[in-house]
């Protein structure tokens, strides 16, 4: 199969159905895959193809033009993209596919040999996409230029009508600490911040729509640097802001966290919510060497516990990665142990996936598939006790609660201290805080009642 690239695709790529500009409205779909980052990104993406004019659809109907928005962290993720890549164009073999993002910097011919794709964008351009799909199917596939830069960055659309959800707000993009495991420095390119005027726009964008909660989101969080401002400086700035009335901070590197963060989660005055995801990923030294990271076991573990000592009721998640190569058995119990031992609400678990490109791909001891499913399996089954136990911790309390969209009779929401809860109310609970008495743990989540409707 041909694949072009080029900046832009020009008019004779395209076949331009008949009725495409007669057409009074087109229907978009768009599906993500991966990190919350992945989830941000794709909300800008979805606003600017409402700007352009197209009626969303949820990801499975009939729609026009599909744009999926890919993962490669894993071979599962890898997977996962082609899978749904598929499925939109057996749905809709008619329709416009673009695919954008982490797995189309990686691997765009291999996604070019999938028929029925029409547009390759990667990670430079993914957010441009929309300029881009105005048109019918192409002859070939269409890969865009995939440089990446290491400039600072704007994002030059949001959107403008009523979005009243918890929001993400990407800050920052790139990594340039290097992990052994990760590729995600070849997918996203080197770390760079958000320009600060771009960042603040946005920001009074989504409190002038009705977001309450905003989450902090970037590849590498900590290290934003923008106009002499860290992270500490962008929360401070958010909890002076009109109608924002939660800050959330998404997964974070360990040596990035500055103390102040952990003041800013004392003051029950400020927005700053008691939440952190910080990555361990083992429990021995000797692995965390060989995985190149920044940390020593002991190091983490006294800023944990110093943590939670300073902020009331905090919950602290993180990911483990098991299986990694040289990672023997003694290694993997250590990292039991120090989940078991330490004051974790819960963890992700992510069995070790070779990536091409990586140093650690390149090391010796890789551990077999099965010795791989069977900790992991150890590690999941730990991580459901320890999230039960912290559930279970609260029931009986009332806290505080901001509640999503309806789903099967239920409204759900999240507690400062992101514990999921689900509530039944004759009043419509969208976007609505309210002091809520948690009743019962049911599955992975705690139902509870409401008791007062706060705002």
């Amino acid at each position: 199969m041909a694949v072009g690239v080029c900046d832009f695709p020009s008019s004779e790529t395209f076949r331009f159905p008949e009725d495409w500009y007669s057409r009074k409205r087109k229907c978009a779909s768009v599906h993500t895959l991966g990190c919350r980052l992945n989830q941000s990104e794709s909300q800008l993406i979805k606003d600017s193809l409402i700007n352009a004019g197209y009626d969303l659809v949820p990801f499975g109907e009939s729609a026009d033009l599909g744009i999926i928005n890919t993962c490669t962290v894993t071979s599962e993720a890898d997977s996962k993209c082609r899978q749904a890549i598929r499925k939109f164009i057996r749905k809709n073999p008619h329709a416009f596919t673009a695919v954008v993002g982490c797995y189309s910097q990686m691997a765009a011919m291999t996604i070019a040999d999938i028929p029925g794709v029409d547009l390759i964008v990667g990670s430079q351009d993914k957010l441009n996409v929309h300029n881009y799909v105005r048109g019918g199917k192409t002859r070939h596939p269409i890969i865009l230029d995939n440089r990446m830069g290491r400039e600072d960055f704007s994002i030059n659309l949001f959107g403008a009508g009523s979005f009243e959800k918890r929001a993400n707000l990407k800050i920052q993009d790139g990594c340039d600490f290097m992990c052994g495991f990760c590729i995600i420095p070849r997918a996203r390119g080197r770390a760079r911040s958000r320009r600060l005027k771009n960042l603040m726009e946005e920001v009074d964008s989504l409190s002038q729509r009705g977001v309450r909660e905003i989450i902090l989101t970037g590849v590498n969080l900590g290290t934003f640097e923008q106009e002499g401002w860290n992270i500490v400086s962008i929360v401070d700035a958010l909890d002076e802001q009109p109608g924002v009335e939660r800050i959330r901070i998404s997964s974070i590197e360990p040596t990035t966290i500055p103390v102040d963060l952990l003041e800013r989660m004392s003051d029950r005055a400020h927005a700053l919510l008691p939440y952190l995801h910080i990555p361990l990923q083992s429990g021995s030294d000797r692995v965390l060497n060989r995985m190149r990271r920044r940390y020593s076991v002991a190091e983490f573990v006294s800023f944990i516990r110093y943590a939670n000592s300073t902020v009331k009721d905090l919950c602290i998640g993180t990911d483990l990665l098991v299986g990694s190569p040289g990672e023997e058995e003694d290694d993997f119990l250590k990292t039991c142990s120090v989940f078991s031992e330490n004051p974790f609400s819960y963890c992700h678990v992510f069995p070790y996936s070779k990536r091409e490109g990586t140093f650690a791909a390149k090391q010796d001891g890789h551990v077999p598939d099965g010795v791989k499913a069977k900790r992991s399996a150890i590690c999941r089954r730990l991580g459901a006790v320890r999230k039960y136990d912290y559930q279970k911790r609260y029931l009986g309390q009332v806290l505080e609660v901001l509640f999503e969209d309806k789903k099967d009779d239920y409204f759900p929401g999240y507690t400062e201290n992101y514990i999921r809860v689900i509530s039944r109310s004759k009043t419509e609970m969208t976007n609505r805080l309210a002091k809520v008495r948690l009743d019962r743990i049911r599955g992975d989540v705690v139902e509870g009642s409401v008791v007062k409707v706060l705002r």
